[in-house]
């Protein structure tokens, strides 16, 4: 398989992008936990998980640590420039060997870099406009895991990895 790093914003893509607060400076996301299947299918195959963000939240934090996220980067203005540097650090190529998604003006800049490229279905037609794909599930819906499922269908392994979870199922 041709990618070596999967790259992920988070408010649009595993949000809805919407932003709840209370009276008492409390503040909630809601995310969909189907997304942690893609989260293990990349986990499976040794392909480390990037979420690049301009948010700078405890709550993107937590999500991260729970899963066991292998990069974290928030508060970020030029998501390319991290995701260059990422690569960088480990030695892959932008072009050639990361997919990303993202749902903004924002991650325009780095979804025109990257191998694989794409939006969910509720970010601006702008931004579907430069995605390599235009995916079915909107933002918050777990557009993150039909991201992930799209590209292990892409090079073929999508039912191997499934048939795997199932026998372990099969045997519990």
């Amino acid at each position: 398989m041709d990618i070596k790093l999967v790259l992920t914003d988070i408010d649009g893509v595993w949000t809805d992008g919407g932003m709840f607060y209370d009276n008492k400076d409390n503040e909630w996301k809601k995310f969909n936990t189907s997304d942690s299947a893609g989260v293990l299918f990349l986990r499976k195959l040794n392909i480390p998980l990037g979420i690049i963000t301009g948010e700078d939240t405890e709550i993107v934090r937590r999500r991260a640590e729970k899963l066991k996220i292998e990069y974290l980067f928030m508060g970020v203005r030029n998501k390319l420039k991290v995701a260059k540097s990422l690569c960088d650090k480990l030695n892959l190529d932008l072009t050639k060997d990361v997919a990303y998604i993202g749902d903004d003006i924002n991650d325009i800049p780095l979804l025109k870099e990257v191998r694989i490229s794409a939006a969910p279905d509720s970010a601006p037609v702008y931004v579907k406009k430069i995605a390599k794909w235009n995916l079915e599930k909107s933002g918050g819906e777990g557009v993150f895991r039909e991201f992930v499922e799209k590209i292990l269908e892409k090079y073929g392994l999508l039912d191997s990895l499934i048939n795997e979870y199932l026998e372990i199922f099969k045997y519990s």
